[in-house]
């Protein structure tokens, strides 16, 4: 295997903001799992959160439309307009997860669309309410990077106190080209100026990255990866663009405007996004979960599993791990 670089300056500061002193990674990747389990001492599970929450490039203050391949619930599962509370949720996982995996202490994630675009007081209501339980330990909050400013940033890490806390912030690609076709309502700049901000109150973010957006190949990708070598992340989620139906990009796709990538160029831009990685940051995800009845295509997106064996195969044919195709410095 090959050898791993040493902690760069920005991840080891931030290894000390969440509560980990040193950590050793042998694998293939730094994955979220792992920085749980060394952080509480056990397994620990994320609870998706849905406040019910719009966004402003749905809306016409940023934007109309939204991002060409958003469904309609902002990758959310619609909880709350069936009337389920947060509580409610929280109570449904909870029970869920704890009957399969055996979890006593769990995550707050507030995942659909934006989740700071609501007054400070509705903010601090819905933040007490799901930390509100002994067994959460942590607050993660996936805003837009163009929806935060200090207020927001200071009442998030006042109401997370001593529990683990981080932005999730969707940058998709470090192309603003890319970003203008997507329909994504923002610029690279202001993802940059938002994981700056989040630093200044001690918040680490976590990056959302697409691979296979519309005229975007492997330089496209590497770029990405370097981007936020240099923002210093704590963490990344690395997404397939998936055509999901009645999407701007599904009419894309029917009219042979966009073809999705097969398993194996994702797979082959998975490594070596991964390659170019700095291998401090935490590895959230590295693919997506469609809905079945909602996916057009690719097919072969609903087979995690096989996916996850086919990355695997593909990291160690190439004989790669994390950060393990950086120059001397790229990562700094």
């Amino acid at each position: 295997m090959v050898a791993r670089r040493p902690f760069s300056n920005v991840g080891f500061a931030f290894s000390r903001v969440l509560g980990i002193n040193t950590f050793v990674n042998e694998r293939d990747y730094f994955s979220l799992s792992e920085f749980l389990k060394a952080r509480f001492g056990e397994r620990v599970h994320k609870i998706a959160l849905d406040a019910g929450l719009a966004c402003p490039n749905r809306d016409g203050t940023r934007g109309v439309g939204g991002c060409i391949y958003c469904n309609e619930r902002g990758s959310g599962t619609g909880a709350l307009a069936r009337g389920l509370s947060i509580s409610d949720q929280i109570e449904g996982s909870r029970a869920r997860l704890s009957k399969r995996f055996k979890a006593h202490k769990f995550i707050a994630y507030f995942q659909s669309f934006s989740n700071t675009y609501a007054p400070l007081d509705v903010l601090e209501s819905l933040y007490r309410e799901a930390l509100g339980h002994d067994d959460m330990v942590g607050l993660a909050v996936g805003p837009r990077p163009d929806c935060i400013d200090g207020d927001v940033l200071r009442l998030i890490r006042d109401v997370a106190g001593d529990r683990l806390v981080w932005l999730e912030l969707g940058l998709q690609s470090a192309s603003d080209e890319t970003l203008r076709l997507i329909n994504r309502g923002h610029t690279v700049k202001a993802f940059e100026e938002a994981c700056v901000l989040a630093r200044d109150f001690q918040i680490p973010v976590v990056a959302h990255v697409i691979l296979g957006l519309p005229g975007e190949g492997m330089a496209q990708t590497r770029e990405s990866a370097l981007l936020l070598n240099r923002l210093g992340m704590f963490g990344v989620k690395i997404h397939l663009l998936y055509v999901i139906r009645g999407t701007r990009l599904a009419k894309m796709y029917e009219l042979g405007e966009y073809s999705p990538l097969t398993r194996e160029a994702y797979v082959d831009m998975a490594v070596d996004f991964l390659g170019h990685l700095d291998p401090n940051t935490v590895i959230h995800r590295l693919t997506g979960d469609p809905h079945p009845e909602e996916l057009l295509a690719p097919a072969w997106a609903l087979e995690k599993a096989q996916n996850m064996d086919a990355l695997r195969r593909g990291l160690r044919a190439r004989g790669v791990v994390q950060g393990s195709l950086l120059a001397a410095g790229q990562g700094a």
